[in-house]
């Protein structure tokens, strides 16, 4: 198997303040020992998200199994889920807002035929549709 360099148009800021949280997510439910370095797992869920990087490939560039690709990037969501305001407290803060601005793109990802629910017959492929509510001025308005 050939790899390959990537380069993924985020900040280390980004990388950083993801490695911190799952840092903290591993202490949290005592975990004793990881193949990836809380940094390094922040990077290749950011490949995923970021780059649409299969689980294969990231299996192949980090030296880990695609079974524990596809669960480090689960645990990652997961975090980043954890940190998102709830639908009441988004709706809270636009209140307070002159205007907000909805807007969402449909994200690909890897998924058979027979998962109807994540087809995008506009894209014509599987994805998961990602909203995000702001302000004019491009600041989270939640």
């Amino acid at each position: 198997m050939l790899v390959y360099p990537s380069a993924i148009d985020l900040s280390t800021a980004h990388l950083r303040h993801l490695g911190r949280h799952l840092a903290a997510r591993r202490r949290e439910i005592g975990t004793r020992w990881r193949r990836l370095i809380p940094g390094r797992q922040a990077l290749l869920a950011l490949a995923h998200l970021r780059c649409g990087d299969t689980y294969a490939q990231l299996a192949a560039g980090f030296g880990i199994g695609i079974a524990t690709a596809y669960r480090y990037i689960r645990e990652a969501i997961d975090v980043l889920a954890a940190l998102a305001p709830t639908l009441d407290v988004a709706m809270q803060t636009a209140r307070t807002k002159a205007f907000v601005i909805l807007d969402g793109t449909v994200l690909p990802i890897d998924r058979i035929a027979a998962d109807r629910p994540y087809y995008s017959g506009k894209k014509r492929h599987h994805g998961m549709n990602v909203q995000v509510l702001t302000d004019p001025f491009g600041d989270h308005a939640a």
